[in-house]
């Protein structure tokens, strides 16, 4: 299918209050596309659509404070991206929130607003998106899964079991619309981790702060997968070398990495920081404040992924056979 250039964009970032969704909404914006900008912190929203404005100028993003876990607030939110820009050609689904703890020590309502946010909240930013999508003639919907939507951590449970069914979804949505020859691409992408607020934002039941396991990659690296996404849609992105290898080990040897994470010094122990979890966290109510895309990560941060980059460029020949499918529908439709 054919995009439009980046400048040529309406964008919808969900997430955009602060890490990878902020990184992203950015990226588009520096690279001429307007952007909607949405998150449930209307200070973080009216914070980064102020810098865009101060960076690229003014009119070219939109803040729009929206629980993407309200179905009628995202169909809320794709009604205001038209009203300011008169379509929407990408939409992007970055809202995520988390808690840590073995299974029996989250409560079950942590384990339903985990899913709320991040599965229903991707759900619901599809369905919404889908319409308006459809009416610009076509586009692309990206989602943010994880490498733990690949390999499940431990002590992790709602949000790994979150973003395999996003992974899911995506997989059943993408084929629907191929059968339709909907000209509108599906892609799923897949970080490791990320340095960015996201672990300071969790809530904790492991006794400290979680840390981001190493090898740890910056937002920006993610967020230009985002943006080439926009324009050269995949099936899938794996962000990193850590991702790839992690997609071999679950395909070759899961029980392997099974017994590897069994092992309380690699399975738990790099999981947590010796200093206390932060007193607040993002799961019940957003963060207050001007929101930041680092996590401020003490150790060392990948800002390239040439892997990533190599692979994000052409299409894998079996992608090219379900676009190729989906086109014969429209021919003859």
């Amino acid at each position: 299918m054919r995009t439009k250039p980046l400048d040529e964009q309406v964008v919808v970032v969900v997430g955009a209050s602060s890490g990878i969704g902020r990184a992203a909404a950015l990226a588009f914006a520096r690279r001429g596309a307007r952007v909607v900008c949405a998150a449930r912190g209307a200070t973080a929203l009216h914070a980064l659509t102020g810098e865009i404005a101060a960076e690229v100028g003014p009119g070219r993003a939109l803040a729009v404070p929206t629980d993407i876990a309200d179905p009628q607030a995202a169909h809320a939110l794709a009604a205001s991206a038209e009203r300011a820009f008169d379509r929407i050609d990408t939409w992007v689904n970055a809202a995520a929130v988390s808690v840590w703890g073995r299974v029996e020590d989250i409560t079950d309502a942590e384990f339903e607003q985990v899913l709320r946010i991040n599965v229903l909240g991707q759900i619901y930013g599809a369905k919404a998106a889908l319409p308006a999508l459809r009416r610009a003639g076509g586009g692309v919907l990206i989602g943010i899964s994880s490498v733990e939507g690949i390999r499940a951590m431990p002590l992790h449970s709602g949000y790994a079991a979150s973003k395999w069914a996003v992974r899911g979804f995506h997989d059943s949505l993408r084929v629907e619309l191929a059968q339709e020859g909907v000209p509108i691409a599906v892609t799923t992408v897949l970080p490791p981790s990320v340095d960015t607020p996201f672990f300071a934002h969790a809530r904790s039941r492991i006794g400290g702060r979680p840390s981001p396991p190493p090898p740890v990659y910056a937002p920006e690296v993610v967020a230009d997968a985002i943006v080439r996404a926009a324009v050269r849609p995949r099936r899938e992105v794996l962000v990193g070398g850590v991702a790839l290898a992690a997609s071999l080990c679950a395909r070759l040897s899961p029980a392997l990495s099974d017994a590897l994470l069994s092992v309380r010094r690699t399975g738990v122990e790099t999981l947590r920081e010796e200093h206390p979890a932060e007193p607040s966290d993002i799961v019940d109510e957003p963060e207050p404040g001007a929101g930041r895309i680092d996590g401020g990560y003490p150790g060392r941060v990948l800002r390239r992924s040439p892997l990533t980059s190599l692979f994000g460029v052409p299409r894998r020949p079996v992608e090219l056979l379900t676009a190729a499918v989906g086109s014969l529908h429209r021919r003859s439709a």
